[in-house]
C-alpha cells in the first residue's frame, strides 16, 4: 500500500517538494472548486444539516494500491445512498443473480431516487433508488435474518479496506424521519417484494445507510469496484467478477439519481452519489475516485465533487467509450526459425533440415494486454499463412489478459489441436498476468508445451523438426575432431598434429568449463555431451553439441568474457593457446584455414543477431 498526500515528498537526490503529476492536478482541483458554494447541504434528515459545509477532500486510488489524497480525506461522514451498489453486488453473491434480478429491475426510472413508484411488474425500477436499495436490504434479511446489517457492514469493510462503524446520531434521524422510506417499504411488501417484517428490514437500510466513511474509503471501495471485486490495496477478492460488472453496470445507467444521461453523456465513468456529501467514481481497470463536500445541487449530488469528476475525466480524456485500442500493436515480432533459430549450435545435417522446414515453426512474441479484438487479430495472422507445425507464442511482455482473451486464446489451442499442430509457450512465468484461466480452458490438451525461455522453446521446437525428418540429435555420441566446423578443411595429418597437442578432459553436469574473467589460454573442442555459454548475469548465449568448439575466441581475446557451464556429462580436447601457435607455424595453411572458419562462424552469428534485432525494429 502507497498512500500520497497532498504534501512534499522527500527524495534522497535533492527533489525536494517534488509530487507526481496526477497528485498535483488533484491539488489544483481542490483549489479551484474550493471556492464553490453553490447548493445546500441536506437537511431533510436533520443530523446531516450539521455538515461543516467547508469540508473539501479528494482521494484516489489506483488499481496497483497508490492511494492519492488531498484535502479533508480522512474526516469521516455517512455513506447514504453510496452503499447501494455495494449491497447490490452482496445481495447478487449472496444469493445468486436469478433470485435478485427477479425482484429488483435495471432500469433507469426517470424520477427522484425517492419516488414512491413501481414498474409494471410491480418492482423497483432499479437497485440505485430506494426502492430497490430497500428491496436489495431485504433480500439481505431473508438470508441472514438478525444478522443482515452486521453482514452488509462487514462487506463495506472488506471493500474499504477496514473495519466501518454506524454514526449513530444519524442512524437514529433517519429512523425518525424516514416515513417517505416505511411508505416505499410498505408498498414492497404489498408487492410481495420484500417477505419479511418491514420495520425489521427498514432497520437494516437505515443503519448501511448510517455507516461512516472517508474520502479515501471511498476512493479504496471504488478501485475494488474497478479492479473486478480485489482490493488493491489489501489484495482481498472481495466480490465476484460477475457481481461487480452487473453493479457497475447499473451504476452507469441509474448510480447518479436523475443526472445519470447528463453525468454519463459529460463524464464518462460509473459513478454513485450519496446525500451526505460523497461522490466514487470506478473507472474500470484504470481507478477509483473518492471525493467528499456536503454542498449538494438539486439532484442531490456534491457540487464540488461532480466538478471533480467533470475535470478529471475532461483532462485525461477518461470517458470510458472514448477508448482506443489497436490489436496490431499486440504482436511486437512474428517470424518463423529460418530467421530467428535458437542459440543451440546445430550439426550439418540437422543445419540441413531446419534450413529446408524452417516455416514448420512459427514464432508470436506477443505485448501489452490481450483483449478478445488482440487475440483475434492474432488467429487471423496465423490463419493468413500457410499452417505451422509448431507455434510459439511468447508470452513474457503480456501485462494482461482479460477474461474474453484468455477464453478465445484457449480456443484458438483447441482449434490449434485438432490440426495437430503443436502449441508452445513460454515466458508465462516471467509475465505478471495470472494465466490460471487459460489453464480452466485448456487442462487435457495433449498439444501444448511450456517452457520458461523462448530460446529454449525455439531449441525445442527445432528439436521436433529434427526428429519428424528421419535426423538424429543423440547427446552421448562421440565425434571427431574432423566433424567439427571451425577444423573444416583440414588434412588427416594436420588433424592428428592437433589431437596430439590435446588433451581429453572430461566434465561433470553442472561444473563450470570455462570462466569469465579467467585468462584466456586454451581452446576446447566438444567431443561428446552438451554445455551452454553465459554471461555473468545468467543470459544464455548458445548451446553446444557435440562436434562443435567453445572458448575458440582465446584466438582473438586474452581473458573470458563469458561462462562455459556442462549442462550433461560432457568431454572435450582441450588445446592450450600457446600450443596452438606453435601447431599454426608448422602448418602455416591450417592455421590460416582455421581463423578463416572462425570468421564465417562470427559472421553467421552476426547474421542471426542481425535477423532478431531487425524482427524487432520491423514489427
Amino acid at each position: 500500500m502507497n498512500i500520497l498526500r497532498s504534501a512534499t515528498i522527500p527524495h534522497p537526490n535533492n527533489w525536494a517538494g517534488a509530487k507526481p503529476p496526477l497528485l498535483r492536478f488533484l491539488d489544483r482541483c481542490h483549489a479551484d472548486f474550493a471556492a464553490e458554494s453553490g447548493g445546500a447541504v441536506a437537511d431533510y434528515i436533520p443530523e446531516l444539516g450539521k455538515a461543516d459545509p467547508d469540508h473539501f477532500g479528494i482521494s484516489l486510488a489506483t488499481i496497483d494500491g497508490h492511494v492519492y489524497e488531498v484535502g479533508d480525506t480522512r474526516i469521516p461522514f455517512t455513506i447514504q445512498s453510496m452503499s447501494k451498489p455495494f449491497v447490490f453486488a452482496l445481495a447478487l453473491d449472496t444469493l445468486g443473480a436469478a433470485r435478485v434480478e427477479s425482484a429488483i429491475g435495471v432500469e433507469p426510472s426517470g424520477d427522484p431516487f425517492n419516488s414512491i413508484r413501481l414498474n409494471s411488474e410491480n418492482h423497483p425500477f432499479n437497485p440505485m433508488v430506494n426502492a430497490g436499495a430497500i428491496a436489495c436490504s431485504g433480500l439481505i434479511h431473508e438470508a441472514k435474518g438478525g444478522g443482515a446489517f452486521e453482514y452488509i457492514r462487514q462487506a463495506l469493510g472488506r471493500f474499504a479496506g477496514r473495519e466501518l462503524d454506524v454514526d449513530e446520531a444519524v442512524y437514529a434521524s433517519e429512523s425518525a424521519t424516514g416515513d417517505r422510506n416505511r411508505a416505499i417499504g410498505y408498498l414492497l411488501r404489498n408487492s410481495d417484494v420484500i417477505k419479511d417484517n418491514v420495520s425489521e428490514v427498514l432497520d437494516v437500510y437505515f443503519r448501511q445507510c448510517s455507516i461512516q466513511v472517508t474520502a479515501r474509503d471511498t476512493a479504496v471501495m471504488a478501485a475494488t469496484l474497478a479492479n473486478r471485486g480485489i482490493n488493491p490495496v489489501t489484495g482481498e477478492h472481495v466480490m465476484t467478477p460477475y457481481a461487480i460488472s452487473r453493479t457497475l453496470s447499473v451504476m452507469t445507467s441509474s448510480g447518479m439519481y436523475d443526472f445519470a444521461g447528463e453525468w454519463i453523456y459529460r463524464v464518462g465513468i460509473p459513478a454513485k452519489s450519496g446525500v451526505g456529501g460523497g461522490i466514487l467514481a470506478a473507472l474500470p481497470a484504470r481507478l477509483g475516485l473518492g471525493s467528499y463536500s456536503p454542498w449538494l445541487d438539486k439532484h442531490g449530488n456534491s457540487v464540488r465533487g461532480v466538478k471533480v469528476c467533470e475535470a478529471l475525466s475532461s483532462h485525461y480524456d477518461l470517458h470510458m467509450l472514448n477508448r482506443s485500442d489497436n490489436a496490431r500493436n499486440s504482436i511486437i515480432a512474428d517470424y518463423n526459425i529460418g530467421k530467428s533459430p535458437s542459440r543451440r549450435s546445430r550439426r550439418a545435417h540437422e543445419r540441413k533440415i531446419l534450413a529446408a522446414h524452417h516455416q514448420d515453426v512459427r514464432v508470436f512474441e506477443l505485448v501489452g494486454t490481450l483483449s478478445l479484438a488482440n487475440v483475434d487479430y492474432v488467429s487471423r495472422q496465423l490463419a493468413a499463412k500457410p499452417r505451422p507445425q509448431l507455434v510459439i507464442f511468447d508470452l513474457r511482455r503480456v501485462a494482461s489478459i482479460t477474461r474474453a482473451g484468455a477464453r478465445l486464446l484457449a480456443e484458438e489451442f483447441h482449434e490449434l489441436a485438432h490440426f495437430h499442430v503443436t502449441v508452445i509457450l513460454s515466458g508465462i512465468k516471467r509475465s505478471s498476468v495470472d494465466w490460471k484461466a487459460i489453464g480452466e480452458w485448456t487442462e487435457g490438451l495433449s498439444n501444448l508445451r511450456n517452457f520458461y525461455l523462448l530460446d529454449t522453446a525455439i531449441e525445442w521446437a527445432e528439436d521436433q523438426v529434427v526428429y519428424r525428418y528421419g535426423g538424429a540429435i543423440d547427446f552421448l555420441e562421440t565425434t571427431e575432431l574432423s566433424e567439427q566446423p571451425l577444423l573444416a578443411g583440414l588434412t588427416e595429418e594436420e588433424l592428428t598434429d592437433l589431437a596430439s597437442i590435446g588433451t581429453l578432459r572430461t566434465y561433470q553436469a553442472g561444473e563450470k568449463i570455462v570462466a569469465a574473467g579467467d585468462a584466456a589460454t586454451s581452446l576446447f573442442f566438444l567431443r561428446s555431451g552438451v554445455v551452454h555459454v553465459t554471461l555473468p548475469d545468467g543470459i544464455r548465449l548458445a548451446t553446444l553439441t557435440a562436434g562443435m568448439a567453445f572458448g575458440e575466441m582465446a584466438l582473438l581475446e586474452t581473458h573470458r568474457s563469458a561462462d562455459v557451464l556442462a549442462d550433461m556429462a560432457a568431454t572435450a580436447y582441450e588445446v592450450p593457446i600457446r600450443d596452438f601457435e606453435r601447431f599454426r607455424k608448422q602448418h602455416p595453411k591450417a592455421g590460416e584455414r582455421v581463423m578463416r572458419n572462425l570468421a564465417q562462424l562470427l559472421a553467421d552469428r552476426l547474421i542471426v543477431a542481425n535477423a532478431k534485432v531487425n524482427l524487432l525494429t520491423a514489427n
